[in-house]
């Protein structure tokens, strides 16, 4: 992760509404698994830690509790600074705000080590279009499931055509 340099592997349960501007933002090819494999595979929300608190945690030691010092070494992958754009001038006076940084949108998981799955773990899978579809390899469409597709550009038109989830 940039932040803390630590590895990961993220994920986004962002809802289906916000999915294409994560495809332009990031990719248009995507692999989704259930929450419960990456939960069994050490993952868990991320964690959006102001920077002031976070920047505290290197040093800390309790003095009501000694043994409590910092951060567990194991927890800096799922840590990323929280500095909205909204905070105050006061806040960011403060936490001594030199960047932005708000992903709370992406409602992101990690998985602080490598992720290994299976054909059969992968719920779904997002392409761009049918192009990539048809020149996607047939053994993997095969092993995955055809039907467990989605298409980025036919969302875009349905969104296009009915833009409920558009503001």
């Amino acid at each position: 992760m940039p932040w803390t340099k630590k590895p990961a592997v993220a994920f986004t349960e962002c809802t289906w509404g916000s999915i294409l501007a994560h495809t332009k933002q990031y990719s248009k090819f995507g692999v989704g698994f259930k929450k419960s494999l990456l939960f069994d595979s050490d993952g868990g929300p991320a964690i959006y830690l102001r920077s002031d608190l976070y920047d505290a945690q290197h040093d800390f030691v309790s003095t009501v509790h000694p043994a409590w010092k910092g951060f567990d070494p194991n927890l800096y992958a799922f840590i990323t600074p929280f500095n909205p754009e909204y905070a105050s001038d006061v806040s960011k006076a403060k936490m001594k705000l030199k960047t932005i940084v708000d992903y709370t949108h992406e409602r992101e998981w990690r998985v602080p080590h490598d992720f290994h799955f299976e054909f059969s773990d992968v719920e779904f899978v997002v392409l761009p279009s049918y192009e990539s579809m048809a020149t996607f390899p047939k053994k993997l469409k095969n092993g995955i499931g055809r039907e467990k597709f989605i298409l980025a550009d036919v969302y875009s038109t349905i969104e296009k055509l009915w833009p409920v989830h558009i503001q």
